[in-house]
C-alpha cells in the first residue's frame, strides 16, 4: 500500500512538472480561447528552465513506474482484503498520467494548431507597390512556434497587412503591410496587446 501511495504520488508530482514546464506554451493558447491577448508572454520566464523540468518530469515518472512494476514481497499475515488495487492506484492509471504529461511536453511541437492560419484565409487584395512597407520588429518574450502563432493572429487582425512571419528562433516578426491603411503604430500596439515586448 506504502509503495502505491509513493507511486501515486510520484505521478501526480511527475504531471504537474511535465505541465509546468509547457505552461510558457500552453498560456498563449490559453489566452487566446479566453480572448485576454495580454497575458499571453506571462510565463515566457520559463523558458530558460523547461530542459530541466523535463528532465525532473522523466526521472520522476521513471522512478513512480520503478515503485509499480518492482516485486512487492508477499504478505501473508491477512488474506481478507481484497488485492486489488482501485484504479487511482492501478498501472492503467500511471500510464494515463505518463501519456498526458508525454502530451504537455509535446505542446510547444504542436501548439499551432490551435490557431487560425490568417494567411491562408487572406484574401488577394491588390496593393499599389508604392504603398508596400516592411518592417522587422525585434520581439522579447516567443518561446515556442505557439508564441509566433499568436502575434501573427494578433497582427492579421489589423486591416491592411499583407503577410506575417514570426520567428522564435531568431525573436523577429516582419511584417508586410498597405501602409495607405495601416501605420507602424498600430502594428507595434497589436504587437504589444499580446504582452511580448518590443525591443527598440
Amino acid at each position: 500500500m506504502k509503495k502505491t501511495m509513493t507511486s501515486n504520488r510520484m505521478a501526480f508530482t511527475g504531471l504537474f512538472s511535465a505541465f509546468v514546464a509547457s505552461l510558457c506554451c500552453i498560456t498563449p493558447v490559453l489566452a487566446l480561447l479566453s480572448g485576454t491577448t495580454g497575458i499571453a508572454s506571462t510565463f515566457s520566464w520559463i523558458e530558460p528552465y523547461r530542459p530541466i523540468l523535463m528532465g525532473v518530469t522523466v526521472l520522476i515518472l521513471g522512478f513512480a513506474w520503478y515503485q509499480k512494476l518492482k516485486p512487492r514481497p508477499q504478505d501473508i499475515d491477512c488474506a481478507c482484503e481484497d488485492d486489488r488495487p482501485k484504479f487511482i492506484q492501478s498501472k492503467t492509471f500511471l500510464f494515463l498520467i505518463t501519456i498526458f504529461a508525454g502530451t504537455m511536453l509535446a505542446f510547444p511541437y504542436y501548439s499551432k494548431i490551435f490557431y487560425p492560419n490568417s494567411n491562408a484565409e487572406r484574401q488577394i487584395v491588390y496593393v499599389s507597390e508604392s504603398n508596400v512597407s516592411e518592417l522587422t520588429y525585434s520581439i522579447e518574450g516567443m518561446t515556442c512556434a505557439g508564441c509566433e502563432a499568436h502575434i501573427e493572429n494578433e497582427v492579421n487582425k489589423l486591416e491592411g497587412i499583407l503577410e506575417v512571419d514570426a520567428n522564435y528562433g531568431t525573436s523577429l516578426t516582419v511584417v508586410k503591410f498597405d501602409n495607405s491603411k495601416v501605420s507602424a503604430n498600430d502594428i507595434a500596439s497589436a504587437i504589444k496587446k499580446t504582452g511580448y515586448k518590443i525591443i527598440e
